[in-house]
């Protein structure tokens, strides 16, 4: 409680202040002009927690979960920074950039960050465009309150692809073996050099733009073509480990893991998660797959409680799917087993739980035990 009554936070030099976070965005203003506009936006964006000085109180913020507070905003940037994906700033763009520097990290971490003028004339993206969603935030603002989006990222300029956003919207990820050239590929995109795309798996609908590609970005059917063309850049999507005498394309290129690999497992009671992902692991670098690709985990709903599977999709945030006796045995199996059928009322575990998923007749891998583990393997089309 501050001297006007009201209940607020007090922003002092030397301290984080405590803030009720329950969004995973944050929208602050210091003006009158400001505190309107962003109490209107609140009201559209439901998942956005709304911040502004005392002074501006009209007396239902505790109803509607609104903050006060008072002293310098640029102590308020402590306490956001760390825990909303997004800020939602009502303060002026040259204010904006000297009270965030001091708390700026890293475009990995640091939130999106977006500036409305006091006339709301223009939202503007500021920090992590790409990484930390601060255009699409933009945009998505400026619709809300009738603004001009402000974007100055070369690759939404030009309408060409975002190297360290490339198949995000479907779950691509990028190896850590190619990270360190995010940065001189997102130069090759954008300045039109020959960059080559050789795309093995995953989701083909990519482009984003209703604008034709550049004739720069040149797809080719595999890495040992793409390589032969020299080109200054590519971009490689594939789930497979690549061979030594292609490892030269990533010179200046980003390998992306696409999430298309479905596995089907089946173990023993209390297998340890130690042991199933290690029969992962083997299995996979067998095969030549990255475990980066793994989409899925499938099984018999006996084992949906399964510990040791559940701490190996929960470690890697893979999907867990279970499926009744009678839905395994809806699909051909190469290798049904009665004893299986005996204890568990299917005639397999692994094999019909990675068809089911994937909705692949023939799997990579149909079968194969080690210890406790039985593994099955498919990749998507």
């Amino acid at each position: 409680m501050n001297q006007t009554g009201v209940n607020a936070i007090e922003l002092t030099e030397g301290t984080v202040p405590e803030i009720r976070q329950t969004g995973r965005y944050a929208i602050v203003a210091i003006t009158r002009h400001g505190v309107e506009m962003a109490r209107s936006l609140a009201k559209q964006f439901p998942d956005a927690d709304l911040y502004y000085m005392s002074k501006f109180a009209r007396g239902d913020e505790e109803q509607q979960g609104i903050q006060l507070f008072t002293g310098s905003v640029r102590l308020l940037f402590p306490a956001l920074f760390p825990v909303y994906e997004g800020l939602i700033l009502f303060i002026s763009l040259g204010a904006v950039v000297r009270m965030i520097a001091p708390v700026l990290k890293d475009k990995k971490t640091d939130p999106g960050v977006v500036v409305i003028d006091d006339k709301g004339r223009h939202a503007i993206s500021v920090l992590s465009g790409h990484l930390g969603g601060a255009n699409e935030l933009t945009r998505e603002v400026a619709a809300l309150l009738g603004a001009q989006p402000v974007i100055t990222t070369a690759s939404d300029v030009q309408k060409t692809i975002p190297v360290d956003l490339f198949g995000r919207r479907f779950g691509w990820t990028w190896d850590p073996i190619s990270e360190k050239k995010l940065t001189p590929v997102s130069a090759s995109v954008v300045n039109e050099e020959h960059v080559a795309i050789v795309q093995e798996s995953g989701e083909k609908d990519w482009w984003m733009h209703d604008t034709p590609m550049p004739p720069s970005l040149k797809i080719y059917d595999s890495i040992e073509e793409a390589l032969a063309a020299g080109p200054d850049a590519a971009l490689v999507i594939t789930h497979r480990q690549l061979r030594p005498e292609e490892i030269p394309i990533l010179d200046n290129g980003v390998l992306y893991r696409p999430k298309v690999i479905i596995l089907g497992i089946g173990c023993n009671r209390g297998t340890s998660a130690e042991e199933i992902e290690n029969v992962i692991r083997e299995t996979l670098d067998h095969l030549g797959f990255s475990m980066q690709s793994v989409k899925a985990v499938g099984t018999i709903d006996l084992k949906k409680d399964e510990e040791g599977l559940l701490a190996v999709c929960s470690k890697h945030g893979w999907e867990f799917v279970y499926y009744t006796p009678e839905e395994l045995n809806e699909m051909n199996i190469e290798e049904p087993s009665d004893t299986v059928y005996k204890f568990t009322g299917a005639y397999g575990v692994s094999e019909p739980a990675c068809k089911r998923y994937s909705g692949q007749e023939k799997l990579v891998l149909t079968k194969r035990k080690s210890g406790n583990v039985t593994i099955s393997v498919g990749v998507l089309a």
